[in-house]
């Protein structure tokens, strides 16, 4: 009989873990004894997750960490290491640009985000995965948006520099499968953070309904009839960095309650 998902001792850095899907993952991958690292540009939502994580009676540690700051990334990798360890599981779960149009947004602004949402998430990835290769075991576990799927109205440069990492995790799986590593695509539908609840209330301002309103549509588009639960959400994460998730690499795993219309 199998005995949990065999990550007691192995470490997780998890980014934006002082938030609701960061927090959710964090403590569902504690859950199942491993040492998670909560990193987050807001210190103490990071050392919030951790508190529950130990009140729980798991194992966490948090560090500040600000993805826009490519410079910083060795330095912060060599507190993790030596605070719990060398990474076996990234889960790159970035912040979410402001709503905006696809036409007409500043460069600069085009490259603020492409370095804090996809050029921290390669480079950092860059700086673990040969720890993972030599000792033949990793996970790299990237969170996205269901925009990568079917865009979504007034969400454009998240749609378009999310969907860059789909096609970079996709075509490294097939550079480190042979060495026990595998690369996911995890993207999330309606989960109940305070992300959507941001969403739910910048389309009710710009559609002049109520976010009651804007709630109930949504909820109405969903076939289980209910936005998702952070944990739910936590939970698939924790199961893809699992020794029993072995095969699965290369994915795009929807966590969306049936929500997304395509195939």
């Amino acid at each position: 009989m199998k005995n949990g998902l065999g990550l007691k001792g192995k470490v997780p850095l998890v980014f934006g873990g002082g938030g609701g899907l960061g927090g959710a993952i964090s403590r569902s991958l504690a859950l199942e004894g491993a040492t998670v690292v909560v990193a987050d540009i807001d210190v103490a939502a990071a050392q919030a997750t951790c508190d529950s994580i130990l009140e729980a009676g798991g194992a966490a540690k948090s560090i500040a960490w600000d993805l826009a700051d490519l410079d910083g990334i060795d330095r912060r990798l060599e507190t993790v290491r030596a605070e719990a360890g060398e990474v076996d599981i990234l889960v790159n779960n970035t912040g979410g640009p402001p709503p905006t149009a696809a036409a007409g947004q500043d460069a600069e602004l085009w490259r603020k985000h492409f370095d804090s949402m996809v050029m921290s998430v390669i480079a950092i990835t860059d700086r673990v995965l040969p720890g993972m290769r030599q000792r033949k075991w990793g996970r790299v576990i990237t969170s996205t948006s269901s925009g990568v799927v079917a865009p979504i109205p007034n969400l454009g440069i998240s749609n378009a520099l999310r969907l860059a990492l789909v096609g970079w995790s996709k075509t490294l799986a097939g550079e480190v499968g042979r060495d026990g590593v595998t690369a996911n695509i995890v993207l999330p539908g309606r989960i109940a953070t305070q992300r959507i609840q941001f969403l739910d209330s910048q389309r009710a301002k710009r559609e002049n309904r109520s976010v009651e309103d804007v709630a109930a549509a949504s909820v109405a588009s969903i076939p289980v009839g209910r936005y998702g639960r952070p944990e739910e959400y936590g939970d698939m994460v924790a199961f893809l960095a699992s020794t029993r998730a072995s095969f699965i690499t290369g994915s795009v795993i929807r966590v969306d309650g049936g929500m997304i219309a395509s195939v």
